[in-house]
């Protein structure tokens, strides 16, 4: 499955295009390397999403077959770390 699908799908992020944002920014690194949206995503695979408050280290644990809702079960993905970014605003 398609890093950028893989994303959306996840509830990661909210839209596929923010999660192509991320990626092109290099925002999203697979295995510690810089990934493209269409980098394909295997179950084994570490992420770490860098969001502009945070970042988020995680193990892919399956690829859903779909869109998923929340609370629908267990995620297909699990969180091995999150750091809180802080911000520059002492300005």
């Amino acid at each position: 499955m398609r890093l950028d699908l893989f994303l959306k799908i996840s509830r990661l992020v909210k839209r596929r295009a923010v999660a192509r944002t991320l990626c092109d920014a290099g925002k999203v690194l697979v295995n510690g390397q810089s990934a493209r949206p269409a980098r394909a995503v295997r179950p084994g695979d570490r992420l770490t999403l860098q969001f502009p408050s945070r970042s988020i280290e995680l193990e892919v644990l399956a690829i859903p077959a779909a869109a998923r809702k929340p609370g629908a079960g267990e995620e297909p993905y699990r969180i091995t770390q999150e750091k809180q970014i802080s911000g520059e605003s002492d300005l």
